[in-house]
This record gives structure tokens, sequence and C-alpha cells, in this order.
């Protein structure tokens, strides 16, 4: 198969004036004075992700998404996002119609700040809400508070963004049923237009990894986790939101299309500390630290945007093909992953999926139909994860699934 051309970036801004207690990301603190051309630290930086981004590679298609993120990449000045947009556009192109994100934190920016990310190009914003108790907020380290929000979402508005969307996280230290209740409740009172709804995950050497244990007090049981879910699934998909993904929801028309081309396992350029690119079917990630990222665009540099990757592995593809596809409500398409993969593989993935399918957890959907399935599926239509059962399970069935097809 001819590789497919890229046609979305993803832009990492590392830069944090805190580090969130929970956060693994590759960030770099700069502290609550400076931002812009005020922090030498990221006027560095920036230069750095300019010189990576003229020296790529141009396959010759503009961008339809570009993404922000980090980091809080509203810590950037509006003149130094133009010169990232421009440079885009200089060597990619960045079609008329791209959707062009942009990560914010509550209590980084102003209106005029706001004003001018819009006039540079940004149309759509991902606000790192997290939560709207200030105890919880205090908790996880987050610097904002929930009269920023508020204050944030009110500027969105005045600037005119329509496509904003929350982040919010359940199961953190702390958190009752009641209060995560709340938090969805203000959220949709706010009318964005997406929201993304993310269950903590205590990662190794964060400061929650040093001070909690999953499921065990003040952090959430497996079942008080499972029930915000529900929660969330209940809440957001009564109050008009399609549930189209596992941890994200959208009004119609206003699905994240640069995330999506993520879960469709499509090229994406990755640019900047520590971003992931996959691209002509190699996927490769960048350093995680700004010497060891600078350093590396200096070869980058000398190679003429070239470096030698490994190619990734067919049953790679294949497992993350299955990994990302079935966090979707579409799920898994038959007729292209049995073109992709072959048919013995779509009958092994099967054998794998059909006690999940007997359980209600797997749905195949065929046309306009859920039709009663047994050893054998149908040459068209798409296997998918039920709502909001299988998608609660879904690390059992892929790990189900995994340990098979790496068997074989």
């Amino acid at each position: 198969m001819i590789p497919e051309i890229p046609r979305s970036a993803y832009l990492h801004i590392p830069f944090c004036r805190r580090r969130c207690f929970y956060c693994d990301f590759p960030v770099s603190v700069v502290g609550d004075r400076k931002q812009g051309e005020d922090s030498g630290t990221i006027v560095e930086y920036v230069d750095w992700l300019i010189t990576e981004i003229e020296n790529s590679s141009v396959w010759g298609q503009p961008l339809e998404t570009v993404f922000f993120g980090g980091g809080t990449p509203s810590l950037l000045s509006v003149s130094q996002l133009s010169q990232l947009l421009d440079c885009l556009d200089r060597r990619f192109g960045i079609a008329a119609d791209a959707e062009i994100s942009m990560e914010m934190d509550p209590g980084t920016f102003d209106r005029d700040h706001l004003a001018g990310y819009s006039h540079a190009g940004i149309n759509r914003v991902s606000l790192g809400v997290q939560a709207f108790q200030d105890e919880l907020l205090a908790d996880c380290g987050r610097s904002h508070r929930t009269r920023d929000i508020l204050n944030a979402v009110e500027l969105i508005s005045e600037v005119g963004i329509e496509n904003f969307s929350l982040d919010l996280i359940s199961g953190l230290p702390h958190q009752t049923l009641e209060q995560w209740q709340d938090s969805l409740n203000q959220a949709v009172a706010l009318n964005p237009a997406h929201i993304s709804s993310y269950d903590l995950i205590v990662e190794a050497g964060t400061a929650f990894s040093r001070t909690y244990e999953p499921g065990v007090s003040p952090l959430p049981t497996d079942e008080s986790s499972a029930q915000m879910y529900r929660m969330a699934v209940e809440t957001l998909t009564a109050a008009g939101y399609e549930h189209y993904e596992v941890s994200n929801y959208a009004r119609s028309g206003y699905q994240c299309r640069h995330n999506r081309v993520y879960w469709e396992n499509r090229p994406c350029y990755g640019l900047g500390m520590g971003a992931a690119s996959y691209v002509g079917g190699q996927r490769f990630t960048r350093p995680r630290t700004r010497r060891e990222y600078y350093a590396w665009v200096q070869e980058w540099q000398s190679r003429g945007g070239v470096l030698s990757i490994p190619e990734t592995p067919g049953d790679e593809v294949l497992l993350e093909t299955l990994m990302l596809g079935l966090r979707l409500a579409d799920g898994i398409d038959i007729a292209r992953f049995t073109q992709q993969f072959g048919g013995d593989r779509l009958r092994q993935l099967w054998h794998c999926l059909l006690p999940y399918y007997r359980q209600g957890w797997v749905q195949v959907h065929s046309g306009s139909e859920f039709p009663d399935l047994g050893p054998t599926l149908p040459p068209s239509g798409a296997i998918r994860l039920s709502d909001p059962e299988g998608f609660l399970f879904s690390n059992t069935i892929l790990a189900t699934i995994f340990e098979a097809l790496e068997k074989s």
C-alpha cells in the first residue's frame, strides 16, 4: 500500500507555570511571571521548533488540522504563535478550512491575547478545566480556580470562538460522586461544543505516584471510577452530546478532526520536544528534554530533514489499529480491516471477541442493524464496543486480543 500523505500536524509547546501532580508529559516549568518574549527559554525553544519545521520534508499536501498541545501553549505570545503558523504555511501549506486547535489553561490569557490568537488562525480552543471545585484543583497542583474557568469561557464567547472544548478529569483524590456530578452539570451549563472526560491514571514518576495507590483511598475505588464513567455518559448524552470516542463527547459537527486522525491511525507530523510522528509508515518520537531535542534538531538539519528510522513492524500496525479504532464509537470497519490485514487476521480477531460479543460488550453493526451472529462475521459493517460497558472494559478486551495475536 502507498503510504498516505500526512495532512495534520501536532506542535508540542512544553511550558507550564508549574507541573500538575498527575502529569508525566515532557514539560518545562517557567513559573507564574514569564511567558512569550518575556521568557528567554520560550524564545529559544520557538526558534528551535521553527528550525525543525523549516527543515522538514515536504509531501505536497496542505494541512487540514493543526494542534498546539503541551504543556500550556497559551504561554506563547501572539507573535510567537503567528511565527509558527506562518512557518507551517510556508513549509506545508494550511488549508483554508483547516481546524487549528490550541490547548489553553484558564488564567493564562486575557481578551487581547485570545483575540490575537483568533486573528492569527486559532479556531478551536481546548480549555484545561479538570474540575469545578477549588479544593480538588489545589489537590492536583493546578494553578487556576473556578473563577478563572468562568472568566476564560466568557472571554472565549466575547472573542467569538464557537468551537471550544472543556477537559474534565474523574477519579481525582478525595473526589466524590456528588462533586463529579456537579462538575459535569457545570460543564454542560457553559454549553461548550465539545467535552473530554478522562479518568485519572496514576503514572509512574509523578507526584501522585509517590503519594497514592490506584483504587486505594483517597482515590476512588474501581467501582466508584466505573460509576463516574457511567455518570458522564448519562449526563452528557442526555444533554445532547454524541459519545463518539471513549473519553470524548461532541455537539453535532464538532468532533475533533485532529484527534480522529490519531484514532483512525492516519499519518501525522509531530513537531517539537517529545512529539511523535507517523509518516511514511514509520513512527518515531523526538527526545523528551529540551537539551536533547535541540541536539536532535541539529542532526535533523544536517541530514536535510531525513533521519534513518526503522520501519514500524506490521504486527505493531495491526495492534495499533485495533487499540485506536476500538476507542471510537464507529469502531473497526470490517472490509477495510480485511483489505489491510487479511481474512485470517479478521477471523482470529473475531474468535477473541466472540465471548465478549455474547456478553454484550462487543457489537457488530451491519447497515442499520445489529445482526445475531455466531462464529462468522458479515463481509461489511463495523465491529465496535458497546457503550458504556464495552468502553468501560476495553482494557480487558484489548489485553485478550493482544495476547492472542502476539502468540500467533
